[in-house]
Order: C-alpha cells, then structure tokens, then sequence
C-alpha cells in the first residue's frame, strides 16, 4: 500500500483506469499551456493518459502529437518521459466512481487510431490528450468541459505564444470556447493523488 504524495518505485502498485499525468517543461508548446492552465503551486501538467491493464500487460492509452490517439506499451511511455525529463504522477479515480473505468477504457478504445489535434478546439475528427481523457470519461460524467483560457496571468493579455500559434493557423484564440487542459482534469475532486511512477 502507499501513501499519498510517497515516491514509489515499479509498477506493480498500478491499477486499470489510473490517470497518468506528465509533468510540464518551462518552455516551448508545454509551457504555454501550463502558464495558461496551472491552477495550483503541486501540480503542474502537460500531457494526461488512461492506464490499461490487460492480464500482465499494461498500456496508456493517450493522444500524443506523435502518434495520435493511440495505445503505447507502459515501459515505452516511461521512457518517453523520462527521455524529455518529465515525470508522471499517477492519480486514481476514487472509490465511489472506480465503477466508471470499464466503460471509459472500452470507449477509449474506440477512439485510437484518430490524429492529434493541434488546434485545442474540440471537434470530433481528432483529440488532444486531455479531450481523449474528458471523452473517455464523459458518459460517467467524471471530467466536466469548463471554457479555455490563453490569458496569461502576469499580463492580463493573450499569452504571446497563443497569439502567434493560432494567427499561423489563420485561426482566432479559441478564447472562452470550451475544453478541457490537463492541469484542469488533476484538479478534479474525482481523483486522489497517490505517487509519482
């Protein structure tokens, strides 16, 4: 058994259903996302997948920018991370809504193999990582969609990566529109923090 917060090592502790959350980097895509989303000083995230379980073989089912919607070996997600620098911190659904899993791995599923989307407006051709995450979940109503903001907190103003990142796609700052971010999907009161992997 361990504790919340506690470091563990291995992955035997992992259950099916368990969110896998990435932690951000400064600088680049993942840290204006996070300058946009942090909602709290212990957890700061980029990037979110659903942890399957299938006999002794476990999976992370995720959207990625490389890759897609898609079901990536436990051991290679590690090192994908590991090799960026990031860490992951598993957070559990709690008990009362642990019956919510089966169905959310089952629609999961059902959505690999779609492109990543680069635009972070939720449509239905293709997912960013916490929209596959939201979706998974949605019949349960585990995750709610909240509307995004790219305001950056110091400036009051659109983050200036935003502005150039949708004004190169010829598109307006989604500003208001609803979606969902992973430090958003962390803060649920849903989940319980138990470790970093």
């Amino acid at each position: 058994m361990f504790v919340q917060c506690t470091s563990y090592q291995g992955t035997s502790q992992l259950q099916n259903g368990d969110l896998l959350f990435v932690t951000a980097k400064e600088t680049g895509l993942s840290g204006a996302i996070n300058n946009v989303t942090q909602k709290q000083k212990a957890a700061s995230f980029d990037h979110i997948g659903i942890l399957e379980k299938d006999g002794n073989k476990m999976y992370v089912l995720h959207a990625a920018p490389k890759g897609g919607s898609q079901k990536q070996n436990l051991k290679s997600f590690i090192n994908d991370q590991k090799k960026d620098q990031q860490n992951i911190v598993v957070y559990r659904l709690k008990p009362e809504y642990q019956n919510s899993i089966p169905a959310a791995i089952t629609k999961a599923n059902s959505m690999l193999g779609k492109p990543y989307n680069f635009n972070y407006i939720l449509d239905e051709s293709s997912y960013y990582c916490s929209d596959f995450v939201e979706r998974a979940f949605r019949d349960n109503h585990i995750f709610k969609l909240e509307p995004m903001t790219f305001i950056d907190p110091k400036t009051k103003k659109v983050n200036t990566f935003w502005e150039e990142f949708y004004s190169k796609k010829n598109l307006k700052v989604p500003e208001g529109e609803l979606g969902c971010n992973p430090n958003g999907l962390a803060g649920s009161e849903k989940l319980k923090r138990v470790g970093d992997l």
